[in-house]
């Protein structure tokens, strides 16, 4: 299993680098809902992560053959190496040029006025449609499904894969759950650098992630 995690630690990270969601979090964590919020944006989070995992791993096909990757797992990375390409292209041609000001997402001026069904919904749908996330999530659980693995081996390592891709959810809610109104400075901070930086961090991470899955298809296929 070791080594399954390896092929996808880089999968999970694409995931966790998640500029908007993770300032979304810590906006949420400013606010006086934070304590209940916080929290359940991070279940939402997770539950979207496990969704879209435990649906590939149900599609047939992508085991492994004779230990060897299916030739299906092969041609859905090299499409969602492709597809990832188009996303970060898109992102490199919205970031911030000169002292351009990125704006944040409308939805995330109406944060403080989220409720119990909100903050989960939002977590989730961050999680499990975002593009990015989307195909990386796709790409981590396709890797799981192609390894040689037994069915209990392969849900465990997706729930090693949805936490290490939480993680930059996870610790915002931990820390602020444990220190509170102390960790709001370094908080703020943190979010206002990832709203401004939001597409040049992706563009940058998506391209080398969507050359290493081409070249994970490739390998596969040929």
């Amino acid at each position: 299993m070791g080594d399954v995690i390896g092929e996808f630690l880089a999968y999970a990270v694409g995931v966790a680098v998640s500029p908007v969601p993770i300032a979304a979090v810590l906006l949420m964590l400013v606010t006086k809902q934070a304590r209940t919020n916080g929290p359940l944006f991070l279940l939402g989070w997770l539950a979207g992560l496990g969704v879209v995992g435990v649906i590939v791993l149900l599609i047939p096909g992508l085991e492994a053959s004779q230990g060897e990757p299916s030739t299906t797992s092969g041609a859905i990375k090299g499409v969602l190496g492709i597809l990832l390409l188009l996303v970060g292209a898109k992102a490199w041609r919205s970031r911030p040029v000169g002292d351009e000001v990125a704006e944040a997402p409308g939805w995330m001026t109406k944060i403080d006025e989220f409720g119990g069904a909100t903050s989960p919904g939002m977590g989730f749908l961050l999680s499990a449609l975002n593009p990015k996330n989307l195909l990386l999530a796709v790409a981590g659980a396709a890797t799981i499904s192609a390894a040689a693995l037994s069915t209990s081996e392969q849900y465990i390592a997706l729930a090693v894969f949805v936490v290490l891709a939480s993680l930059t959810i996870l610790v915002p809610v931990l820390l602020f759950l444990i220190l509170g109104e102390k960790a709001e400075q370094a908080m703020t901070t943190t979010r206002d650098w990832m709203i401004q930086n939001n597409q040049t961090v992706m563009s940058v991470l998506i391209l080398v992630l969507s050359v290493s899955m081409i070249g994970d298809a490739i390998e596969i296929l040929f």
